[in-house]
């Protein structure tokens, strides 16, 4: 099933990134005249049939090829590569941040149901999904960099300097982290073999984190694969504030050019992450969970 995304969506990603925009013109600009745009499409083949193109195109992508950038001149894959280590840095701290808020709280707020942390930790799961991005990466930037000089505000040379970011996308992923960990929590913990185990005598932290927690992460590792995901495609907005060098800062920048051979190129290497982490997910949660591997086989 994975194979069969990938190609759907190279397939909805090279008809888009063509009909969205004539990439003649991304090439030629927007001043070039008639004659000049029909030579240009005459000179790259866009003159050709869709399917026709769309073929080259895989075949293409299957040598490795993925185009090259309309007006750096330069192979799509090349430019991607080079920033793609800001954005893995940025999303794998974003969501490291996002489980160290969601874990505590979610399993908290499951052991303390309608008391002050429980209200205190869905009050902060409606925020932190409510608040947009770009304001809270904008009052990050004013209060901690303009106003106290804690902490710089642009740029990628220092881990210090992604500490901003990475708040503001984390602050996003938190909120169905632990609502799913609380729910998950809750659920387990009213389950016949807990109350049995507690029948039993067994101690309440090692109830609550051996056997409660150990069935309760397993939906949260499929969500935390899927956030992780969207941090690498969604780090347009955050990188554009920070000024941080990543595939999201590249993908606005070519989206702001028309450059097509790059957009398609972090399109579809982000939708591939995307699936492999999916698939990832999936066999780790069957490694976890023997029902799984009884159901499978």
């Amino acid at each position: 099933m994975a194979i069969v995304v990938m190609i759907v969506v190279s397939i909805i990603c090279f008809i888009l990134s063509n009909v969205a925009s004539d990439p003649a013109v991304g090439i030629a600009g927007p001043q070039a005249t008639d004659a000049d745009l029909e030579l240009i499409r005459k000179t790259y083949g866009f003159d050709r049939p869709l399917p026709v193109r769309y073929v080259e195109y895989i075949g293409n992508l299957l040598q490795g090829d993925f185009g090259t950038s309309y007006l750096a001149r330069r192979p799509a894959l090349e430019m991607i590569v080079e920033r793609l280590p800001v954005t893995a840095l940025l999303a794998v701290l974003s969501m490291l941040l996002a489980l160290a808020i969601a874990l505590p709280l979610g399993c908290a707020a499951a052991l303390r149901p309608n008391t002050i942390i429980d209200r205190f930790a869905q009050t902060l799961a409606v925020a932190g999904q409510a608040i947009p991005n770009f304001w809270a990466g904008l009052l990050l930037i004013i209060v901690f960099g303009v106003q106290l000089r804690w902490l710089p505000i642009s740029g990628s040379s220092t881990l210090a300097h992604f500490v901003l970011p990475a708040i503001t996308l984390g602050t996003f992923a938190m909120p169905p982290l632990m609502r799913l960990i609380r729910a998950g929590m809750m659920d387990v913990l009213s389950s016949d073999y807990i109350r049995t185990a507690r029948a039993m005598g067994i101690r309440p932290l090692q109830l609550t984190f051996k056997y409660a927690l150990k069935n309760a992460v397993l939906p949260v590792i499929s969500l935390a694969a899927v956030q992780l995901g969207f941090m690498l495609g969604g780090s347009i907005v955050v990188e554009s504030i920070f000024a941080l060098n990543g595939v999201g800062y590249l993908a606005w920048q070519s989206m702001s050019r028309s450059d097509m051979p790059v957009i398609q190129a972090i399109v579809l290497l982000i939708s591939m992450v995307y699936i492999v982490l999916t698939l990832l997910a999936d066999l780790l949660n069957g490694l976890m969970d023997p029902r799984l591997r009884g159901s499978r086989s």
